[in-house]
């Protein structure tokens, strides 16, 4: 009777040791070598089972712990788990539960997780002890056995190692990243990797230049059967309303480097003309002092205008990236309700940027954050079409508490993904809105995605394009776009979707080819 409970017992720890192969895909085996390990430890042991079981239970839930953040880092940024990276990230991801949940249910959701760590903590344990219960006295049957599978392991992907190959996996990421980072940080000190210092955009001088960023405007949006329907006739209402309004537009796509989230380093891959893949790079280029376009364009005599909504709390950074204003949360003035995570509509946000650009005694450049599509896609308002009727966005308190919540709608993948094709149809007629109304004779609008939304929406393994539109009344700011030297753009408001984008790192570069020092 012993040995078959010794048998069950380690049928079952072996079950729980193969968890963390979750978090090493392409890494399937069925029979993991650390059982035997604990086995072989519990066997020579037996004044100190009971803490070393303990100890093991503790390390066995830090482990589970991990292997869940990596799920839920695949399926929200499209990469796996790297501790070197996902430290900087507890405060937004803190942010995002409890603007999307509430306080209440980010707080209980947590105490969740923590109960149930515990709980597979103390399952841990429990079957040490009915192992060690259970051991022989000596410890050479499980040695031999353990060196028997250690050896066949070498030669069948059946047998291994998950709960040491996760452990190693992330020593190597944070030795990689660690490196990877300081070439980078070398890499901005010497200038090789761009252009370090401001230059003007001189063929740009007296045009106001407007970046309006849209959350997760991905090729997806466009590309995906599931999500035509719905941006089609977005796009077509588009074409419609810059054409009356004497606007020309092309469009095409740039790569990413994120995806799901962090769409601060799509902007900023966009406008360093560097590849900022994580916040570690992020970080180093803002102590760096490497120029951006911000500072081109301050060089050409623009006075440069950050408009983000969705900046709640002090933001440190954009005062690093040294525009002449940052128009935060508190600052645009509105007076309507926050729609979840959503602090105003793009609508209001649009209609806004319009009043302090018609304040400026100067040209602006502006980078707009549009956030109306950001997840959890729910409510989808409709567009007004009294624009001067916005006044400090009252007129959205209508709206209040509309749509079901988002932890109703997020049951259903399905649901969830047909509301992400509304929200992207909303941004795109409010962006039109405003080119058709506002833009003027002499601007130039470049309206892009900064990253495609989470793998939940496209698909894994989906491209990491986003779509751009170029706008403007002068044909002539638009021919650019079209000389090839970006390859994906054509004329009009669809992108080629047959051909990749070049990275968002080179689109500073081209913007110093194209409208810089002749």
């Amino acid at each position: 009777m012993s040995r078959h409970r010794l048998l069950i017992s380690l049928v079952l720890l072996n079950g729980l040791l193969l968890v963390p192969a979750l978090a090493l895909p392409g890494n399937n085996p069925v029979l993991a070598v650390e059982a035997l390990v604990v086995w072989a430890a519990l066997c020579g042991l037996t004044q100190h089972r009971q803490r070393l079981s303990s100890v093991l239970a503790a390390v066995y839930a830090l482990l589970v712990l991990l292997v869940l953040a990596d799920a839920l880092i695949r399926q929200s940024l499209g990469r796996g788990l790297n501790l070197y990276l996902e430290i900087g990230l507890l405060d937004a991801t803190w942010n995002l539960l409890t603007t999307n949940l509430g306080p209440a249910l980010a707080v209980a959701g947590l105490l969740f997780l923590a109960i149930a760590l515990v709980a597979l903590g103390w399952l841990f344990r429990c079957l040490l002890g009915q192992v060690g219960q259970h051991a022989p006295r000596q410890m050479s049957k499980p040695l031999w056995l353990m060196a028997g599978l250690a050896a066949a392991g070498s030669v069948t992907p059946w047998i291994g190692s998950p709960a040491w190959a996760l452990v190693a996996h992330q020593a190597s990421l944070v030795h990689q990243t660690h490196n990877t980072q300081q070439a980078f940080a070398s890499e901005l000190g010497t200038g090789s990797g761009g252009q370090r210092q401001a230059s003007p955009l001189a063929q740009l001088a007296g045009r106001d230049v407007i970046f309006g960023f849209v959350e997760s405007y991905g090729i997806s949006a466009l590309a995906d059967d599931r999500y035509r329907p719905l941006t089609q006739p977005a796009l077509d209402t588009l074409a419609r309303e810059l054409k009356a309004a004497g606007l020309t537009v092309a469009t095409g796509r740039l790569q990413s480097p994120i995806q799901g989230g962090q769409s601060w380093l799509g902007h900023t891959s966009v406008l360093s003309g560097l590849w900022i893949g994580n916040q570690l790079a992020y970080e180093t280029l803002l102590s760096s002092g490497y120029s951006t376009l911000i500072d081109d364009f301050r060089s050409t005599g623009h006075r440069t205008l950050a408009i983000m909504p969705a900046i709640t709390q002090p933001w440190p950074e954009g005062r690093l990236l040294g525009y002449s204003q940052i128009y935060d949360h508190d600052d645009l003035g509105y007076l309507g309700p926050a729609f979840n995570w959503v602090t105003m509509p793009d609508q209001y946000t649009w209609y806004r940027f319009q009043q302090l650009r018609q304040g400026s005694d100067r040209p602006v450049f502006a980078e707009l954050a549009l956030i109306s599509s950001h997840a959890p896609w729910v409510p989808i308002l409709p567009v007004l079409e009294d624009w001067e009727a916005i006044g400090r966005g009252e007129i959205f308190q209508r709206w209040q508490g509309a749509g079901e919540a988002p932890v109703s709608l997020w049951r259903d993948p399905d649901r969830v993904r047909l509301h992400y094709g509304q929200a992207i149809a909303y941004a795109l007629a409010t962006a039109g809105g405003f080119a058709g109304r506002y833009l003027g004779d002499s601007a130039l609008l470049i309206l892009l995605g900064d990253h495609q939304p989470a793998p939940l929406i496209t698909g894994e393994g989906a491209s990491r394009d986003v779509v751009v539109h170029v706008i403007s009344a002068d044909p002539a700011l638009v021919a650019p776009f079209l000389s090839g030297q970006l390859p994906g753009f054509r004329p009009g408001v669809w992108p080629d979707l047959r051909t990749a984008g070049a990275p968002m790192s080179r689109f500073r570069a081209f913007l110093h080819d194209q409208f810089g020092d002749s």
